[in-house]
């Protein structure tokens, strides 16, 4: 129990294990994007290591040194505004990166600028998610965004991407609006990239249903699919031109991974064509029935 009365969970020695493999990990990919995709083309990305790129770029400082320095600020930040675990994670994070970047050569896979912004993204965003499933960040942006949130009307999304504007404005002024452009992609990928690491392919999305066969399409969710279902009351109808007609009705709730969604709309319009389905991604879910048992 820490000093507010919270209690913390300890980690366990497999845990910490594998917090650590993870970072040496996402630090070694990270660095084989910089040294063999962007660096050696003059590509940047956005955050912390794309002002260490355009650093690097224009005054031919180590890159290593750069977004150690750059982001050591951000590290004292995240200790008092997000916790020391996590500054602490950070921080061996940062410098595994550096000491990737000092150890690994530069050198140019390609020279195609298409291939150089999709794979220097995808290996980009392939690194930072394996940190961030360390529970810590290889790049102090989101660090900054937090700490600006708080003497600010603007959101984190906002704040990240004001950044990146002024980054990518600065470096098609100095090095191409080209190169620029090609820049932003590898920046859009490395951020799917990041989504499909730290959530997985079966990113689990909360589906709403509203129909007049609730009955069916309740049967099919849990005897055919396999899922938990949340029911709640209400009524449908009140359309334009008939707003005093109404019934009351069960709107369905349940949630799947993304892969299955393909799936349950299909079922729920063989049952009811006409149902109202809507979903929304969940960044995280725990308990109920989240997963099929496979029968052996």
């Amino acid at each position: 129990m820490n000093a507010n009365g919270i209690f913390k969970k300890k980690l366990t020695t497999s845990e910490i294990l594998q917090d650590a493999a993870f970072m040496i990990a996402g630090s070694v990919v990270a660095s084989f994007a910089l040294k063999s995709f962007l660096v050696p083309n003059n590509f940047f990305d956005g955050g912390v290591t794309g002002i260490s790129l355009l650093v690097h770029h224009e005054f031919h400082l180590n890159l290593a040194l750069m977004i150690i320095a750059f982001n050591l600020p951000l590290v004292l930040v995240s200790y008092f505004s997000v916790g020391k675990s996590f500054a602490v994670k950070m921080f061996l994070a940062v410098v595994l990166l550096g000491v990737s970047l000092q150890l690994l050569p530069e050198y140019a896979l390609t020279k195609d600028k298409l291939l150089i912004s999709i794979f220097g993204g995808v290996f980009l965003g392939i690194g930072i998610g394996l940190v961030m499933r360390a529970g810590t960040a290889l790049d102090g942006i989101e660090v900054l965004a937090l700490f600006t949130l708080k003497r600010t009307s603007f959101t984190i999304s906002e704040i990240i991407l004001a950044i990146n504007v002024l980054i990518f404005t600065i470096a098609g002024i100095g090095i191409g609006i080209e190169n620029a452009l090609y820049s932003i992609l590898t920046y859009f990928c490395a951020t799917r990239c990041i989504d499909y690491v730290v959530e997985g392919l079966q990113a689990y999305t909360g589906v709403t249903i509203i129909s007049g066969k609730s009955e069916e399409i309740k049967h099919e969710l849990v005897n055919n699919l396999g899922r938990g279902i949340t029911v709640y009351k209400g009524e449908r109808g009140f359309l334009p031109g008939n707003f005093e007609v109404s019934a009351d009705c069960d709107i369905i709730f349940t949630v799947i991974t993304r892969l299955e969604l393909r799936k349950l709309n299909n079922l729920v319009h063989e049952v009811d064509p006409k149902a109202f389905v809507f979903a929304n991604t969940i960044k995280e879910a725990s308990g109920g029935i989240l997963k099929r048992r496979h029968k052996h």
